[in-house]
């Protein structure tokens, strides 16, 4: 019997062996003059690839070796790109006696992309693209994919939805205020379950075809731009899918983490700066696998560490990206990710990216932050972070009970706590993700906390982000994950209501849209709200109040958490409120006098004080 099976397998082997082209595929698809890094690595994969001698001929252009690795399917070429070089095309040529030579015309492009990153003047709106709009029917099922499970009916299959289906819904996001678009991974996902979700990547250089196409991606992009918006690309550099072609014909045992059986992490990021941790520990922390269907990367792997930063770069370059979200910081190799972020920095200074740290605790997230500030003892080069810490601080403000520590003072006490940060208006500022219950929800759909914390959102210092469907008012728990993952009520030709309408949405949630949309826009115009300074105050019987405020305008931000009415006198605050004698209510326009507010319960308000 064992030797049947052995017979078999290697007659699968043999036969996706015999499937596989001489050359398969060469990656970067193709690159740019102008770099200052001139170094290019060709990842070259094909049937017995490293048997084959390589040669070129392009002025500018040199050949500085090629490097073989256990598997012969492939073959890492190194080529220096001088600055000499000029855009154009040219054949690479692998050639073996006694065989007809293989020519591939590769192209080398002008740079023309240039960015001044996602920062603080922008609004960032979170999208899962496979749950936002169908806009186009013909790419719902591709023949000859994995996951061929199509039903809007399941939380886990897949519904649809698509890049042209954003592109059509464009208008609704400049109208709401937005002015930065971040989605879920696009590229190709061609796993057998959950491939929805984008997060186990199979291909490195295409876009999932579910979504449409590398070109059409671009056209996003450009649209984005023209009105004046911009895009962030989400990326994984921890893990791949298990079907990438990377770990279904490794490279080498070098590529992953391997381990004698399945070994998960453990996701404790204290064993990272714990002074007491013990190696073994560490090692588990960010060498065990992430999830049983995506191969942890060894990102000490020369090849692998170059494999990933180029891909990334050729996103930037190719589609004129704006900015990255990372996945999973913690978990990836932080020498790594500093020489990571350097590389970046060096071809586009302006660029921007934040990392995901869900960790608990401000001193476990400064500690990921660049600066070495909290005594890391080592520099990560990430200017910010999605900001878990003043997330749970916003929660707690808005259900917790008024104490010492609780209720209000949390969120007090995260901002007073800013001063570990190199610079904490880098951070991503959030009240639900693709990843945690939705924030209507989590306040138990009472409308004013809802309004509450869409105005803590939009006026505290940082980057704001809001997930799709918050501004009307989607809810639910994520357990499992799918349910805060449904699809937005009227991207869908089928759909019964239209929410990108005003007539499809109902009073609740217009008014919903509309809270969202007038302050969003005032602050997409009021540059007090952007990089305006912060100072707060001590909260006392429940109120918190702090201000915005630059050389030209002062906002106030009073907020109200107790469930009973309560009248603040202002007298308190005169070091900010200075000489104003009036305010301006920026949700409904009223101005009244500045020396007294009554506070409904569990209520927020902002003024600009005139």
């Amino acid at each position: 019997m064992k030797k049947f099976i052995f017979l078999v397998v290697f007659a699968v082997a043999l036969q996706a062996k015999a499937q596989m082209p001489a050359l398969e595929r060469i990656e970067p698809l193709n690159w740019w003059v102008g770099f200052k890094d001139q170094s290019l690595q060709l990842l070259v994969r094909g049937n017995r690839i490293a048997d084959k001698t390589v040669s070129l001929n392009y002025a500018g252009v040199k050949l500085m070796g090629v490097q073989k690795v256990e598997n012969p399917n492939y073959l890492f070429v190194n080529l220096q790109i001088s600055s000499t070089a000029k855009s154009g095309t040219f054949p690479i040529n692998f050639s073996q006696k006694g065989e007809k030579a293989i020519s591939y015309t590769y192209e080398l492009k002008s740079r023309k992309h240039k960015t001044e990153g996602v920062t603080d003047k922008d609004f960032i709106y979170l999208i899962m693209p496979d749950r936002f709009a169908n806009g186009d029917l013909s790419n719902d099922k591709i023949a000859g994919m994995k996951d061929k499970r199509f039903s809007r009916d399941s939380i886990f299959y897949r519904h649809g939805g698509d890049l042209q289906g954003i592109i059509n819904n464009l208008s609704y996001l400049q109208d709401l205020g937005v002015t930065t678009l971040w989605l879920n991974p696009v590229l190709e996902n061609d796993e057998p379950r959950a491939s929805y979700h984008g997060y186990a990547n199979t291909e490195n250089y295409h876009v999932d075809r579910r979504f449409g196409t590398n070109e059409l991606y671009k056209k996003l992009v450009d649209e984005c731009h023209k009105r004046g918006m911009k895009m962030i690309k989400d990326l994984v550099h921890n893990h791949i899918g298990d079907q990438h072609f990377l770990y279904q014909d490794q490279p080498g045992k070098d590529w992953f983490h391997q381990w004698p059986k399945y070994t998960g992490t453990t996701y404790k990021d204290q064993t990272l700066f714990d002074p007491y941790a013990a190696s073994a520990d560490k090692k588990l922390m960010t060498d065990g696998w992430f999830d049983r269907h995506m191969p942890d990367l060894d990102q000490q792997n020369p090849l692998v560490k170059k494999y990933i930063t180029q891909s990334h770069i050729w996103w930037i370059e190719y589609a004129g990206l704006d900015g990255f979200r990372l996945d999973t910081y913690a978990y990836n190799d932080k020498v790594f990710m500093a020489e990571w972020a350097k590389r970046i920095k060096l071809e586009y200074p302006q660029f921007s990216f934040f990392g995901e740290t869900w960790v608990n605790g401000i001193p476990n997230q400064v500690f990921f932050t660049e600066g070495n500030t909290v005594n890391q003892k080592f520099d990560t080069g990430l200017p910010g972070v999605t900001d878990f810490q003043t997330y749970f601080a916003i929660n707690e403000a808005l259900n917790g009970k008024f104490g010492w520590t609780d209720g209000v003072n949390r969120l007090y006490t995260a901002l007073a706590s800013d001063y570990q940060y190199k610079d904490p208006t880098k951070n991503v500022v959030f009240l639900d993700n693709h990843d945690i219950s939705r924030f209507y929800s989590v306040v138990g759909e009472d409308f004013n906390k809802y309004k509450s914390g869409i105005i803590l959102l939009l006026s505290l210092r940082g980057i704001p982000q809001m997930y799709y469907g918050t501004e009307i008012l989607m809810k639910n728990f994520a357990n499992p994950d799918g349910k805060v993952r449904e699809d937005f009520p009227g991207g869908w030709p089928t759909d019964t209501a239209n929410k990108f309408y005003q007539k499809g949405r109902t009073e609740k949630e217009n008014e919903a849209f509309n809270f969202v949309k007038t302050l969003a826009n005032y602050r997409k115009s009021n540059t007090v709200l952007q990089n305006g300074k912060l100072m707060q105050f001590v909260p006392e019987n429940g109120i918190y109040v702090y201000f915005r405020y630059n050389a030209n305008k002062t906002v106030m931000i009073v907020m109200n958490s107790e469930e009973k009415e309560q009248i603040v006198t202002t007298a308190r605050f005169s070091e900010r409120t200075g000489n104003y004698k009036k305010m301006m209510n920026i949700i409904t326009g009223e101005k009244m006098d500045l020396e007294k507010i009554i506070m409904p319960a569990k209520t927020t308000y902002i003024f600009e004080l005139q």
